[in-house]
């Protein structure tokens, strides 16, 4: 058991933020020095049903987002009325008064400017007001900040990065204030206003919908990548991955390619990949991926690296194959890239849900680590409860969080939150 601790004792009553003034943190996973302990700590506080989809951190405070109602404190001794959204204090686990009421599913979050975060995902009121997939908060408080006026026209926000005065948006939307937008967006992190000259143009012929899945942005702000319900952008073929330089006003497409993601997985799958994370260098990104099948063929049911920074068509550095069970979650920290899913198994070619484990697998349920080079299993094997997977990894100053929708992290009862500690 780690130590119950960081900086201070777990209170057992709901305090307020401190006010801090933070500005928002790099976009790219925070570097470690080596890979986090396999025993989480003891003072994370738990959700107590549904699932967590998201986490961000402002200042020295980490809100929760997801689909649940009800979180208690580390100790399970006080329960508290938390709907989708809540924060708690990242060195002592003290659940925060911030409550905001949010009618829906909160599936991404962005730290902000000021001490305040933006918060994706399917709701349409926040704190009573019309407000639908977008909103700004101010984390000390829970006030949604109206002078942030994005609302998107249908489907949800999966995905958020706020940097350099803007804020990306990517999801099931196709407008957003009466401006067409397909899945991705920028707007003004002041107002919401859309930017015009940034449209990624994204389309999916024979698609049921066009969507962006989740992107992330590389280090030095200059690249984006975004995967998806997609087969084309502009007038160029981007079968399920694209990404754009940033470096002018808009979005201009990448000459970066792959044909990787060209084979279909399980029928009915219309986008297979899940995440995408650069490396803290941005010198590579990897991309998790789910779709109910294992070969050699297809690149189902695995994480593959790719080099970020080369011109034209690429193929995967390496794959690791889970065997026929989906990889939602993706985290790079450098030692390390932390992959979280509902998986029974790494280095598994070619073994199947029907046939079981291939020659060399190895054990790593619903969460592991493998090696950044290689794409080999690392030994951290705190096991989880799989569930349907890992939604959420954060790297932080003290570790890494995770945000799920079980009740078991390394072999300890932890609320769909935890956080395993830098050794």
């Amino acid at each position: 058991m780690r130590r119950r601790l960081l900086a201070a004792v777990v209170a057992t009553t709901a305090v307020a933020a401190p006010a801090v003034i933070a500005a928002p943190p790099a976009v790219a996973d925070l570097a470690h020095t080596a890979v986090v302990s396999a025993d989480p700590v003891d003072w994370t506080p738990h959700v107590l049903d549904g699932t967590v989809w998201s986490l961000a951190l402002v200042g020295d405070t980490v809100v929760v987002g997801g689909a649940f109602t009800k979180v208690a404190d580390s100790r399970r001794r006080q329960t508290y009325a938390r709907k989708n959204i809540f924060a708690f204090g990242l060195r002592d686990g003290q659940i925060r008064t911030f409550a905001p009421q949010v009618d829906g599913a909160v599936y991404s979050l962005a730290a902000g400017a000021d001490h305040t975060v933006y918060v994706g995902g399917a709701f349409k009121q926040v704190n009573g007001a019309a407000q639908r997939g977008l909103a700004r908060l101010a984390v000390s408080s829970g006030e949604r900040l109206g002078s942030f006026g994005a609302r998107i026209n249908w489907g949800d926000v999966r995905a958020l990065a706020a940097r350099d005065g803007q804020v990306y948006a990517g999801g099931t939307f196709s407008a957003i204030n009466g401006v067409n937008r397909v899945g991705l967006a920028r707007v003004d992190a002041g107002s919401g206003a859309v930017d015009r000259d940034f449209d990624a143009r994204l389309a999916g012929p024979g698609l049921k919908r066009t969507r962006v899945e989740h992107f992330d942005i590389s280090p030095d702000g200059r690249k984006l990548v975004a995967v998806g319900a997609f087969l084309r952008a502009g007038a160029y073929e981007r079968t399920q991955i694209a990404a754009f330089d940033l470096g002018g006003a808009g979005a201009a497409l990448s000459d970066w390619y792959t044909d990787a993601y060209r084979p279909a997985c399980m029928k009915g799958f219309d986008t297979y990949l899940r995440q995408v994370k650069f490396s803290p260098d941005g010198s590579y990104f990897v991309v998790a991926a789910t779709g109910r099948a294992s070969s050699a063929q297809t690149l189902c049911d695995s994480a593959a690296r790719f080099e970020a920074r080369s011109p034209g068509r690429h193929v995967p550095t390496w794959v690791q194959r889970t065997g026929g069970d989906s990889l939602y979650a993706v985290a790079i920290t450098g030692p390390a890239v932390y992959l979280g899913g509902h998986q029974r198994w790494f280095d598994n070619p070619y073994g199947t849900d029907g046939s079981g484990p291939g020659p060399g697998a190895v054990s790593r349920p619903g969460i592991g680590a493998v090696n950044p080079y290689t794409g080999r299993a690392l030994a951290w094997n705190p096991t989880r409860s799989r569930g349907v997977g890992v939604r959420a990894f954060l790297s932080v100053p003290g570790g890494l969080l995770v945000g799920s929708d079980t009740d078991q992290l390394g072999r300890e009862y932890h609320g769909r939150i935890g956080l395993f500690p830098n050794p």
